[in-house]
């Protein structure tokens, strides 16, 4: 769309559901984009001897007025005209590493990419101290320093890797948008990933047993409490809280059943809503946006899923197909974490390093104990690559020995 940009007009500009672009009908190279992470000006051009048409970014509306964008779009166009590129003077030779991350990568990665804002923040405290270092100056070497720091803090190959490639990652676009020369750390080589990286927590069988009583344990101490408080406001004279009737105190012990038994991630249960289950077919349905691989994923419930599932059903106070199936008490919003329940409980039961996500690992373990199909287990947990199920192969060696059996 076009309009004749003004302070007064753009500064009532709100937040709009869907990103949108303002061309300044004063200045046909100025445009304005208007997206869920602000207001952000951009001059449009082209290259001598070139039909295609390129953005670069000025900066936000939050520092840059439309009079002072104006200015900056005649002094970018008279480089333009004299068979410069301004772009990638500018933008090659100092910039830092923050402020590349940070003006440049971070806008695009938090409006384009599922969980964008957490990749930001991620690379700019993972990579704190190289920020400052200019892009165009980091070596090889820093990373591979950076990595033995990391490994001699006790940190983990493959995570050394992952977060080696999301800045790659970064960089490459960069590159590809003109923003960067080159990507100087183009050539570094992932660490080798041995079993001993991968090692996976699941729980023994006395582990399972105490883990269940303290859930019990703690049900029954909501229970008592909620009791008690009532008997206090009662005796004053005071309003009453609800009686707890249903089958589950809170929502922690249904939460940790259902992931026990699904292998699900936490992201993808705070985001589950009822009309991702299907009491028909049995089926729990975890979409797209709400999964890791962005692939939609139908997983099967057990009976204990259907039973855990239909007593929260019953408990829950709103269940239409958009409501969550676990929504925050505090809030009615998504839960953000259930940290402290969760230590807690592990407490309780005695249980060491036993984080949330090994009730993932826990739920592959199980199933390759008992002789489920590495390839069946990979569909369960929703890898795309049968590598990442391969860490579960050791938990199984009889199934090696029954196949050279055949053989016999």
């Amino acid at each position: 769309m076009k309009h004749r940009l003004t302070q007064t007009y753009i500064d009532k500009i709100q937040t709009p559901e869907k990103p949108y672009w303002i061309t300044d009908e004063g200045k046909q190279n100025l445009r304005l984009y208007v997206g869920k992470t602000g207001k952000v000006w951009y001059v449009c051009y082209r290259l001598e001897g070139s039909t295609k048409k390129q953005s670069h970014k000025l900066g936000s509306t939050d520092v840059i007025t439309v009079a002072q964008a104006r200015d900056m779009v005649n002094e970018f166009m008279f480089h333009i005209t004299k068979g410069e590129n301004p772009k990638r003077k500018k933008n090659t030779g100092d910039v830092t590493l923050y402020d590349f991350l940070k003006n440049d990568y971070g806008p695009w990665v938090i409006e384009n990419r599922k969980g964008g804002k957490n990749t930001l923040d991620a690379l700019l405290v993972t990579f704190k101290g190289l920020l400052n270092e200019a892009v165009a100056e980091l070596k090889i070497g820093d990373i591979e320093k950076w990595r033995n720091e990391r490994k001699a803090a006790g940190n983990k190959a493959v995570s050394c890797n992952r977060y080696a490639a999301m800045l790659k990652a970064a960089l490459n676009w960069g590159v590809k948008r003109e923003l960067l020369e080159s990507n100087p750390l183009a050539r570094v080589e992932k660490l080798p990933e041995h079993d001993s990286d991968t090692k996976v927590r699941y729980l023994s069988s006395e582990e399972r047993s105490r883990l269940m009583e303290a859930l019990d344990s703690r049900e029954r101490k909501i229970r008592k409490e909620r009791t008690s408080y009532n008997k206090w406001l009662s005796e004053r004279g005071r309003v009453l809280l609800p009686e707890i009737d249903g089958a589950y105190a809170d929502h922690i012990k249904p939460m940790v059943l259902i992931s026990l038994n699904t292998g699900i991630r936490q992201g993808s249960l705070f985001s589950l809503t009822w009309g991702d289950i299907d009491f028909e077919e049995n089926v729990l349905t975890l979409r797209a946006a709400v999964i890791k691989s962005g692939i939609t994923l139908h997983l099967p419930m057990n009976k204990k899923v259907v039973e855990v599932l239909s007593h929260w059903h019953i408990q829950s106070t709103s269940i239409t197909p958009d409501s969550l199936v676990f929504p925050s008490p505090k809030t009615g919003g998504k839960l953000d974490n259930v940290k402290k329940a969760w230590v807690r409980v592990l407490s309780d039961a005695q249980i060491e390093k036993f984080r949330w996500h090994d009730m993932r690992h826990d739920f592959a373990s199980q199933l390759v104990m008992k002789g489920v199909d590495l390839n069946v287990v990979r569909e369960l947990l929703g890898h795309s690559d049968l590598k990442m199920t391969l860490r579960y192969a050791h938990l199984a060696p009889e199934s090696k020995l029954k196949a050279v059996d055949l053989l016999g």
